[in-house]
């Protein structure tokens, strides 16, 4: 019994300083198993919440034939999938043409590493150990939009690389959007690593926090409570926590400004209404993918809505505390229970409690998952799809500027903070931080009013002068091109 219990320890408990290699690779093995069964096992739930919930707002029926409430549609659309021929048009790029899916969904499985499901160093993520997940995250983004720009230029059909080359051009202005609402958590947090961003981290870097660290620079207010010769740790979230400390509170409104230019881009990186013009259905048929079919359309279906949970999931990590409970007392089991079943001589209770613990956090951030899941598709079920300008103007003239001003407001909060810290103490200079910020704020959205009332007064003075009808609409010059007049030759 002591020999198993041993095992046990060296395959799920101990740190990972303390135990062979074959238990290292055992638990890479397990890690990897979880993330792609959490990332690509749950698409077939997406598409049967879609299809229940745009039902459902739409006052019409979802999938209910196949199987009860229609729940065994999506495993009828995998088969489906896999019989439908495979068919390669002629002419095509042939090397880039198979690739392109490969391209388009390895970075959504690679995303998968970074992401924590609970606080633990050993167990926390695919990769727990890699301290520089939001870079990662940056970088593995970036690949994504080289599949559909290749899918739509191997096909050798001009509306696929015009479907193609609209969603690289969105990806890629989205793309600056979102960057700035991470680096903004970045700098809120003071770390690259996401598990650090929820859970808190040590300035020593130990290899295990000791016993009493108090983490209260993450989400929230976690105690590290080490179970003396039972090689577990429990991160204990503080009942005075909750979803205040949350970083979409944090540094109010700058968290949720942040908060909010990255939901929005999360929508058109993954190109879904009202962002969806690449899959203009009455402009480019079905976009970069027209020549694709069979399971190779699959993969890039499979990749839109596996990228919806990745970067909602990224989003709960980032902004609405990850695996933690919306209140401390809802965290976990109660470290006074454990305590009391630790005296028995049953060695197995601390590893039932960092069970409960465990599944605690990954139920709290399913939730939250399915709670952005379902905010897609109520979007797609109530806005209409913007023109492809309408679009590039939002991004470029609206959404960027304001995540940079929002970025350069928080970074001049931090700086003033850090200056006035020792002789006005922590909760004096984050006033002052603050209260210059807000300042800053009103003064650049009074910029912005001021100009949009100046050139709404000089539109009233053409109206009111004759030089425009008042019923015009507001409308862009055309731009004049200048072409060399044509001879009789040549016409």
């Amino acid at each position: 019994m002591e020999t198993t219990y041993t095992i046990w320890q060296y395959l799920f408990t101990l740190p990972v300083h303390e135990i062979p290699w074959w238990a290292e690779v055992f638990r890479s093995i397990l890690r990897v198993v979880i993330g792609l069964a959490f990332g690509l096992g749950l698409v077939p739930i997406y598409v049967w919440l879609e299809r229940r919930m745009l039902g459902w707002v739409q006052g019409r029926l979802g999938p209910n034939r196949v199987g009860p409430e229609g729940l065994l549609q999506p495993i009828a659309d995998v088969i489906k999938l896999f019989m439908k021929e495979d068919i390669i048009p002629t002419n095509v790029d042939r090397g880039l043409f198979l690739i392109a899916p490969i391209i388009a969904l390895a970075p959504v499985i690679m995303s998968i590493t970074v992401i924590p499901w609970n606080g633990s160093k050993s167990w926390g993520a695919v990769a727990p150990g890699l301290d520089i997940g939001i870079l990662f995250l940056l970088g593995v983004a970036s690949i994504e939009v080289y599949g559909v720009i290749l899918a739509g230029w191997s096909s050798n059909n001009k509306y696929s690389l015009l479907g193609g080359l609209r969603a690289s051009s969105q990806v890629i202005s989205y793309e600056l959007g979102m960057g700035l609402a991470i680096i903004a958590v970045l700098l809120m947090c003071g770390t690259l690593g996401l598990q650090d961003v929820v859970r808190g981290y040590d300035l020593r870097q130990p290899h295990e926090f000791v016993a009493g660290t108090v983490l209260n620079n993450g989400q929230g207010l976690i105690n590290v409570l080490p179970l003396s010769g039972t090689g577990y740790t429990f991160y204990m979230l503080d009942w005075s926590s909750g979803f205040w400390d949350w970083n979409v509170f944090r540094m109010f409104p700058f968290g949720l400004i942040a908060c909010v230019v990255y939901m929005i881009s999360m929508i058109a990186e993954t190109n879904r209404a009202p962002f969806d013009l690449p899959e203009a259905e009455t402009e480019l048929v079905a976009g970069f993918h027209t020549e694709y079919s069979g399971f190779r359309f699959g993969a890039f279906f499979m990749s839109e809505y596996a990228n919806m949970a990745i970067v909602s999931t990224i989003c709960v990590t980032l902004f609405f505390g990850g695996w933690l409970a919306p209140l401390g007392i809802l965290n976990q089991v109660p470290i006074s229970w454990i305590q009391a079943l630790t005296q028995t001589p049953d060695s197995w209770v601390p590893w039932w409690a960092n069970l409960i613990n465990s599944l605690i956090s990954a139920l709290w951030i399913i939730l939250k998952l399915f709670t952005l899941i379902s905010m897609f598709i109520l979007v797609r079920a109530s806005y209409p799809r913007l023109r492809y300008d309408m679009l590039m103007r939002f991004g470029w003239k609206g959404l960027l500027p304001v995540a940079l001003i929002n970025l350069v407001l928080i970074a001049i909060s931090l700086a003033v903070q850090h200056s006035f810290r020792d002789s006005l103490g922590t909760a004096g200079a984050w006033w002052v931080g603050q209260i210059i910020a807000w300042a800053l704020m009103l003064a650049a959205m009074l910029v912005a009013f001021v100009s949009v009332r100046k050139s709404y007064a000089s539109r009233q003075r053409d109206i009111a002068s004759g030089e425009i009808p008042a019923d015009s609409p507001i409308v862009r010059h055309p731009v004049a091109l200048a072409l060399p007049a044509l001879t009789s030759t040549e016409k």
